[in-house]
């Protein structure tokens, strides 16, 4: 499988820390020292999931090396949704004209984008598609309660858009070396340490420390995984990058890695935790930093739990 191009849409707006002290008592120093964020990404009033998305997907087009009708199917994958009927693999099939695909939503939490991946991976090895477009998007503000101390000052929006094939395109493509995903609904606290009930209290995180031990050591899972199954070690790796939900979580994972934080890419302090958007939002921001023939390895962690990790070469 190979990526062919990547898009995203990232809102202008800038929430930062000091935003809190008023609304749930947190100071902007509390906030930097335990999560690494010092901003976080808001949409705009006119924009919402549905935008975000459709303009991730346009920004992807731009150097997409083939016609974007060609595209046989489309997978949503994420937590947030402006309408959980006509999703947004249906409104980018209309928006774009792309008559005929197959179009799914998916979510698995913040692993829900590499859960997609894996989905595509399927239909391509049943011959049902051999193109295919990936989107995430994410707006936490749109379910996030700005006054919970536990997890209000976390969240940011954004979005990000993958084109998917089963046979290189192009020569600037990049290979997909391996895919991984894994349910951890029966480990800690399960479907109990991450919630979004929109019609009651939206996004909370009953058990933020089960959370950060879990994302932890199952990182680093997925992670061993996806190398065995990809014949590869951990010094093949040239870069990594984390699902952005705190800073500290990206350190512990570098420090049981035995690896420098020079080898992780981030984003969190600018557009906090912007869901399972993050990870796949970092390797198209800094897909410049990366040399022809570098490989990095993406790893996820979910509420529910699950936890993913795909491995990618330039």
């Amino acid at each position: 499988m190979y990526i062919n191009s990547m898009g995203i849409f990232v809102p202008e707006l800038r929430v930062p820390n000091e935003h809190f002290l008023e609304v749930n008592g947190l100071t902007s120093e509390w906030i930097e020292q335990r999560t690494g964020i010092k901003t976080r990404s808001k949409v705009a009033p006119d924009e919402n999931i549905d935008t975000m998305a459709i303009a991730a997907v346009e920004d992807a087009v731009k150097s997409l090396p083939y016609d974007v009708k060609e595209t046989g199917l489309i997978v949503s994958a994420h937590y947030c949704v402006y309408d959980t009927v006509a999703t947004v693999a249906h409104k980018a099939q209309r928006h774009f004209g792309i008559h005929g695909a197959k179009a799914v939503y998916a979510s698995s939490a913040c692993s829900s984008f590499i859960n997609g991946l894996e989905i595509i991976e399927g239909y391509f090895a049943m011959g049902k598609a051999d193109k295919a477009l990936l989107i995430c998007s994410e707006q936490n503000t749109y379910y996030s309660n700005e006054s919970d101390p536990k997890s209000g000052h976390l969240w940011g929006d954004a979005a990000v858009a993958y084109f998917v094939s089963k046979e290189r395109q192009s020569e600037h493509d990049l290979k997909i070396l391996d895919i991984y995903t894994e349910g951890l609904g029966d480990i800690g606290k399960g479907p109990g340490g991450v919630c979004l009930r929109p019609k009651e209290d939206g996004i909370t995180m009953p058990d933020g420390r089960d959370v950060f031990i879990h994302a932890c050591r199952y990182m680093i899972h997925a992670l061993n995984n996806s190398l065995e199954n990809s014949g590869l070690q951990r010094e093949d790796i040239s870069k990594f990058i984390c699902h952005q939900a705190n800073k500290r979580i990206v350190a512990q994972v570098a420090h049981q890695l035995d690896m420098g934080m020079d080898r992780f890419l981030n984003n969190i302090e600018e557009l906090g935790n912007t869901g399972s958007a993050s990870a796949a939002l970092v390797l198209a921001q800094d897909i410049e930093k990366i040399q022809k023939g570098e490989k990095v390895a993406l790893m996820v962690f979910g509420g529910g739990y699950s936890c993913g990790c795909f491995i990618v070469e330039k």
